[in-house]
């Protein structure tokens, strides 16, 4: 017999292409089935339900990472790569990220994975229960778990000595600590004078009041309204849905979209405002080309972009006068006699009041910057061993009264209120930060670029300014990191610069 071996035929630059991204949808598929899993845990699953949803997850946790190490897509980078002269553009950015994306999944332990997906799953349910309790001291030996993963994660990648880029890495590529704390002692500079300033104003403690009166709202009417107003800036609930959750949130990719709000019918604003932030991250997804859905060109540039969509959406374009120059008819024809003593101009400053809060996802959007300030020190703190998570709760005290003036007297006001911890989602929370950069930077490029937009906005329409980030950021998926996609759509590099002129141009000519 013959064993001489035999070189493979030669397969074109194409071809392996298309075998590398039918692998890379196979895994985004499997995701995809986690995704809707986690979804329904937190939206539908029966509470005594826990410990099979968390088997659950581990098993597709390892099914999926088994598809992404899988050795044959390896070879097929390594053919790629050996011929990228005849790959386009967009195929060399396809192989780029899926060799980032390969390396760091083959390089991780199935049974680390698997233990990451049961004990996050364990962790949310610890979590919700320790939140409703009060009590931290429930939830604390899960966050430490979280934080000895997240260690050994990262030290399996490279990042032993800097753990803490590692968690920045995951969510935004391109951006380390140190970038974001430079980042972040900009905007601090600039922007405590002007919380200083707004929290000193008699017209801005006015406006606080009057969002307080806001009271009565019956829950099923907000949902409508905001179901209309979803609708209208352009999310497809034929792709999507909406739903209640403890905590609100979005998943899913563009072909199946799931998010989530809170409704209290003294809250009102918060119901609606959070179900606005959610859909501009549903957008963003709906506007990643769907075509290559579960390929890299189809997929996010990181969560910092994603937060910018979610931000801009919510804030810039939701809370401005031409965007209730069009709705605030229709949110009192909902609302009749809850808001027959509210002037308009007093509805638009209780969309805008600004006052420090505990609770960030209550937040105004001024002070909503500190709580990430906060977050973020005390992650830099855990990573480096600065502070023991037995501390933590007394260290959120100490720091939100440095930052916010305010002192939590309950951990659920501290400590419990976030969900990402539950999840290990560590180097998350400067994402929002950055986003609120981002937001502001692509706002002042767009209103340059569209002149009369809001306009269109007080006309119920916004199809230009979603067609504008449709071509001008989604439609790029990764080809760029988020400091990357800044410059090359606003020709400037990320700053807090335009975050703190755009604050001051909205509430300083409301309060100061």
């Amino acid at each position: 017999m013959n064993t001489t071996a035999h070189p493979a035929p030669a397969t074109s630059p194409s071809a392996l292409h298309d075998a590398l991204l039918a692998r890379l949808r196979r895994v985004h598929l499997l995701g995809t089935v986690s995704g809707l899993l986690g979804w329904d845990e937190q939206v539908n699953l029966p509470a005594d339900s826990a410990d099979q949803r968390g088997d659950q997850m581990a098993l597709l946790a390892e099914l999926q990472h088994a598809a992404a190490t899988d050795p044959e897509t390896g070879r097929l980078l390594d053919a790629l790569e050996r011929q990228t002269d005849a790959l386009d553009a967009d195929q060399r950015v396809n192989v780029r990220e899926a060799r980032r994306d390969y390396d760091r999944a083959a390089r991780l332990p199935a049974d680390l994975v698997a233990e990451k997906a049961r004990l996050t799953s364990a962790a949310y349910h610890a979590w919700a229960g320790a939140r409703e309790d009060n009590n931290f001291p429930a939830f604390a030996p899960f966050l430490e778990k979280h934080l000895d993963l997240a260690r050994r994660e990262a030290d399996v990648l490279g990042f032993g000595q800097k753990p803490y880029d590692y968690a920045i890495d995951k969510h935004d590529p391109g951006m380390t600590c140190e970038l974001t704390a430079a980042l972040f002692a900009d905007l601090k500079t600039g922007l405590v004078p002007l919380v200083q300033r707004l929290d000193a104003s008699p017209a801005a403690r006015a406006a606080a009041g009057i969002e307080a009166r806001l009271t009565g709202f019956d829950t099923a009417a907000q949902q409508t309204f905001l179901t209309e107003v979803t609708t209208a800036i352009g999310f497809n609930y034929r792709r999507g849905r909406i739903d209640v959750s403890l905590h609100p949130f979005c998943e899913g990719a563009g072909a199946d979209i799931r998010m989530t709000t809170r409704f209290h019918e003294d809250k009102p604003l918060d119901a609606l405002f959070s179900a606005i932030h959610e859909t501009g991250h549903g957008l963003y997804e709906q506007g990643l080309p769907l075509p290559l859905q579960g390929t890299p060109l189809g997929q996010a540039a990181g969560m910092a972009v994603h937060e910018s969509q979610s931000r801009l959406w919510e804030n810039q374009v939701a809370r401005s006068r031409a965007f209730w120059r069009h709705f605030e008819p229709r949110y009192r024809e909902h609302f009749p006699q809850q808001l027959a003593s509210v002037s308009p101009e007093d509805l638009y400053r209780a969309i805008n009041s600004v006052a420090p809060t505990l609770i960030r996802v209550e937040s105004d959007e001024v002070h909503y910057n500190l709580h990430i300030l906060l977050r973020f020190e005390l992650e830099r703190r855990l990573f480096s061993q600065k502070l023991a998570v037995r501390d933590l709760p007394e260290a959120w005290r100490a720091l939100a009264k440095e930052l916010l003036g305010l002192t939590p007297e309950t951990d659920r006001e501290g400590v419990l209120q976030d969900i990402h911890w539950s999840g290990g989602a560590f180097g998350y929370f400067p994402s929002y930060c950055l986003g609120n950069m981002i937001a502001a930077q692509l706002w002042a490029t767009v209103r340059a670029a569209l002149p009369g937009l809001e306009d269109d906005f007080a006309r119920g329409d916004f199809s230009r300014l979603l067609g504008w980030l449709r071509e001008n950021i989604h439609a790029h998926g990764r080809r760029f990191t988020a400091p990357e996609l800044v410059r090359h759509v606003t020709g400037t590099d990320l700053s807090p610069a335009p975050l703190l002129a755009y604050l001051e141009e909205r509430y300083g000519s409301l309060y100061l």
